[in-house]
């Protein structure tokens, strides 16, 4: 794991701080939110809601590997930017994720007030979107689909090629890297 036991801690403290901060601004409180290390990818957090009847169901996740890379810039911009994403859906819901209230929020905690910020992703694990290799009628011509696409076709979907218009058909070969272009929507 990239990040120490200890370094987790400081970020929950700090994710819990920072709900704090918006209980003082707001004049309300809000409830703790779990804080859970098990984000893979790109991204460096993400706040998410699960809504099951009356019963909500809310938690911060961060990304260890991504935070290890530059840990005081994601203690301080990505703790309060998904603490942001969490009071301002309590307070606004159905409000845009980085609408004018969470940017407000941002300004107030005292973070920028950005949706994605560029950084280094040299030794962060990410994965591959598996790919599909289709055919069509064209002479030589491969389409690598993402599995998405590809489930979508074992459903009954249809992919046209955008060049010949034929049904695409599975090559039966799957690929870690496109090898030729991603076709169109579904005829």
């Amino acid at each position: 794991m990239p990040l120490t036991s200890t370094q987790q801690q400081e970020i929950r403290d700090l994710t819990a701080a920072r709900i704090e901060e918006a209980a003082r601004l707001y004049r309300k409180s809000f409830a703790p939110i779990p804080v859970q290390f098990d984000l893979r990818g790109r991204a460096a957090g993400q706040f998410r809601f699960r809504c099951q009847g009356r019963q909500r169901e809310y938690t911060i996740r961060y990304n260890p590997w991504v935070f290890a890379a530059d840990l005081a810039h994601h203690q301080s911009d990505t703790v309060a930017h998904e603490v942001a994403h969490y009071i301002v859906h309590l307070l606004h819901p159905g409000a845009k994720p980085h609408g004018r209230e969470w940017k407000a929020l941002m300004r107030q905690f005292g973070a920028t007030p950005k949706a994605c910020t560029p950084y280094d992703l040299t030794g962060v694990p990410t994965r591959q979107q598996a790919r599909h290799v289709y055919r069509c009628a064209c002479p030589g011509l491969l389409h690598s689909l993402s599995t998405t696409r590809h489930r979508r076709i074992q459903q009954g979907t249809r992919y046209l090629c955008r060049s010949c218009k034929s049904s695409l058909q599975n090559f039966g070969v799957r690929s870690c890297n496109p090898t030729s272009q991603e076709t169109g929507g579904p005829e």
